[in-house]
């Protein structure tokens, strides 16, 4: 029989030695922190967040005084072996965003995987999150759902990841700061097209929280008249083959009626205007296929002739 590793988690007092506590903090509301989370926080031996200033603000309206150690991306080369060694001398770590459950689009991520290999304990103390709460006060389906993040800056990888996003069926969550709001909501229209159900969210748990929704289109017409602010998460609904009849095709096909209008005569760009019209996707998003389509072609010939 194999020997499966395992992790198995007493009941003992805490925080222990030589474990790092993953802990979720306020996104807006104080009274959101649990009392196992701010008991934590008063009694490990440092909190390793993301900024000593911000954390050290949440700290004193909770009147703890702690230890904290910066950790963000642009030091987790130097901090990362420093707080496993820290761990395995026996310190218990608290780790903390500056808002929200560490690990997710943060640093975070590479501690704990880190910890882990190492053979010390993570212990995650749940929190809130601005994905999950978003997603739930939506009304978009939550049963199936993919999270992105923040979406690439690097224009060839964010086309990428557009062209995914336009063909998923699952639910989408996405962040946004507020001075690139608008080009990711003029994106999703190209991509995804106005119809798409989307809400946006704001501030939330705090006093002036917002929620715009409906489709892209007309969110995109509020937030080009309404300056954005604040940091957003926006629920993208999914490809759906209930919004159109012929909605369920696959990119095979999609490619497959273009090239059959291109062979009678049709310009790429009348094909992927009359294919848009029937599948419910972005005209911008059907020529980029064709124009990956073309490219493979000619590397594949261009192959043959060597």
């Amino acid at each position: 029989m194999d020997c499966l590793e395992k992790e198995v988690f007493t009941q003992r007092a805490e925080p222990a030695s030589g474990n790092l506590y993953v802990i979720g903090t306020p996104i807006g509301n104080l009274a959101d922190l649990s009392p196992r989370a701010k008991l934590i926080l008063k009694e490990v031996s440092i909190i390793a967040c993301e900024d000593t200033r911000h954390s050290g603000q949440l700290l004193k309206k909770l009147s703890i005084q702690n230890s904290l150690l910066s950790f963000h991306k642009h030091n987790t080369k130097s901090r990362i072996p420093k707080l496993l060694k820290d761990l395995k001398s026996g310190l218990s770590i608290g780790l903390i965003s500056d808002a929200g459950l560490p690990g997710i689009s943060d640093p975070g991520e590479e501690l704990i995987k880190a910890a882990k290999e190492t053979g010390c304990n993570v212990i995650c103390i749940p929190g809130p999150c601005a994905a999950i709460t978003a997603l739930v006060s939506s009304g978009l389906p939550s049963n199936r759902f993919c999270f992105e993040g923040f979406l690439p800056i690097k224009n060839k990888d964010r086309k990428k990841a557009l062209s995914a996003i336009a063909l998923e069926k699952r639910t989408t969550v996405l962040y946004e700061a507020p001075h690139k709001l608008i080009k990711l909501l003029e994106e999703l229209s190209e991509y995804c097209g106005n119809s798409r159900p989307i809400e946006v969210a704001r501030e939330l748990t705090k006093r002036y929280e917002e929620h715009v929704g409906s489709t892209v289109g007309e969110v995109l017409k509020y937030f080009q008249k309404t300056k954005p602010r604040g940091e957003f998460t926006i629920i993208l609904g999914g490809y759906s083959s209930n919004s159109n009849e012929n909605s369920s095709i696959d990119i095979a096909e999609l490619k497959e009626k273009m090239l059959s209008l291109i062979k009678d005569g049709s310009t790429v760009s009348f094909a992927a205007k009359e294919i848009s019209s029937k599948s419910g996707l972005s005209k911008r998003f059907l020529y980029s296929l064709m124009n990956k389509n073309q490219t493979s072609n000619s590397q594949e010939e261009n192959k043959e002739a060597k």
